[in-house]
This record gives C-alpha cells, structure tokens and sequence, in this order.
C-alpha cells in the first residue's frame, strides 16, 4: 500500500479490511481518459468485447476467482450465482477473513480487531450490510472479481489470440466487488490514468487472467478466474451469533 494510493481486492469483507486505509479525495472528479486514434478505437472495441463476451460465464456457471494486490493482500472466492452459494477467504496484514453466503443469508468470521465485533462466527442482517459491502448473487453484483469495472476502464487495447494487452485508466476503476483503486491523500499519479494492463483468454474464450503493472508507486493487481463448473459446497457455521450493532458501521468503504 502505498501514500499516493491504494489498492485493494474487494471481494465482500475485504472492503472491510481497507475501511481504515487512505480515504478517496473526493474534492475534484477524476479527468476523462485520453482519447484514442480512430484504428486504435476499432482494435480497442474489439477486444474489450472480447473482453465482456469473456465474462458472460459469471451468471452461468460455477466458478473460482483469486484476487493478489502485489503479494501483500490476496482473496479466494468461490461462486456459483445459479444457486446462490458462496464463500470467500481473504488474507491481508498476516489477519484472515472468512466469509459464507447461502441464499440470502450472510455468516461471517475474522481475525481482525474489530470493536464491539469478536472472532466467533456471525451471521450478518442483509438489510444493514452498508451498499458499498457488495454481498450479493444479483446480476451486475455477482461478480467477486469485479471484471467489469475493469473493462469499462479500459484506454486502449488490442488481441493477439488469446492475448489482450493495453492501458487502463485506474482512475475510472471505482469501488466494488474484485479490485478496487482509491486515491491516496494526493490524488492519483498522472500515469495512472494510462497504466499497462494484459488479459488472457481460455480456448472456450473465457477470462482466466487479468493483470495490472505496478508503475510509479502504485502496486500491481492480478485476477484470475478458475475452476469452472465446479461444485461449490457451503455448509452454515455451528454456532452462528447475530452480529453486533457495533459491527455493521465498520463494513464497506464508509466503514
């Protein structure tokens, strides 16, 4: 992490863990990111539509998604949205945090210090989880490795097969579900608004990879998708306490 901005995985609680991190500066909108030539425009249009095609798995089927913030912060999701089962495990600051989702019900266990919050597993109030939380199975929601927020930030790239490479503007990134970009107490770099980026797609054309550079202070971020198809078995803690009051103000960005 560095003081011009942080990075982090969001997959549910790990929005969470990033509640006392560098807050956004909220004063000035972000500057649109440059434009491209018209030949640059085609080639970029056609692989951020690769890009999305690649990602239609996400309501489809069951599947893994791992998330590493340049080594020091790293989720492990496993999600299938067509029967709403989910758990997620994330490790950040030597601390880990487990989360389990079945249908609408949210359990949640961590060993972070929270206030008023112990260690026990808990069983969340769906309807006090804070917006900006993102624990859910609904479409545009669904998706731990926030591999739209991604796409839709995209500058410029450009296939080669399988192989998309390019620029991102980490600026456009926002919050949410999979890796998120907060400016730190000085705003963003200037070249974060045009950071190298690559993608990899599988020979079924689904998104297995994508990968952010660390450049000018700001770390590197990797997602990448598995396990496709695969059963994914979430079983209700033993034991499950209501969370507390106390706990609810500390999720999400705000938190």
């Amino acid at each position: 992490m560095t003081r011009r901005a942080t990075v982090a995985a969001i997959s549910a609680v790990t929005l969470l863990l990033l509640g006392c991190s560098a807050g956004a500066r909220t004063a000035d909108r972000p500057a649109p990111a440059p434009t491209t030539a018209d030949a640059t425009t085609t080639t970029t249009t056609t692989a951020t539509e690769l890009l999305r095609s690649g990602t239609e798995f996400v309501d489809r089927t069951s599947f893994r998604s791992d998330v590493d913030i340049a080594g020091q912060l790293t989720t492990l999701t496993h999600t299938d949205n067509v029967n709403k089962r989910a758990d997620s495990t994330i490790a950040a600051f030597g601390r880990v945090t487990e989360i389990r989702m079945i249908d609408n019900e949210v359990y949640l266990k961590t060993e972070l210090d929270l206030p008023g919050a112990g260690r026990e597993w808990m069983k969340l109030d769906p309807a006090r989880v804070p917006s900006d939380f993102a624990l859910s199975f609904a479409p545009g929601r669904n998706d731990p490795g926030g591999s739209a927020r991604l796409i839709n930030a995209i500058v410029s790239a450009c296939a080669d097969g399988p192989h998309i490479t390019g620029t991102i503007d980490l600026t456009r990134v926002g919050a949410g579900n999979g890796i998120t970009v907060r400016p730190g107490p000085d705003g963003f770099p200037d070249s974060a608004r045009r950071t190298a980026f690559s993608a990899m797609l599988d020979a079924d054309g689904r998104l297995v990879g994508f990968s952010i550079a660390a450049a000018d202070g700001m770390p590197s971020a990797t997602l990448r998708y598995s396990d496709f198809g695969a059963p994914v078995d979430v079983v209700r803690p033993q034991g499950a306490v209501a969370a507390p009051d106390a706990l609810y103000p500390q999720l999400g960005l705000s938190g």
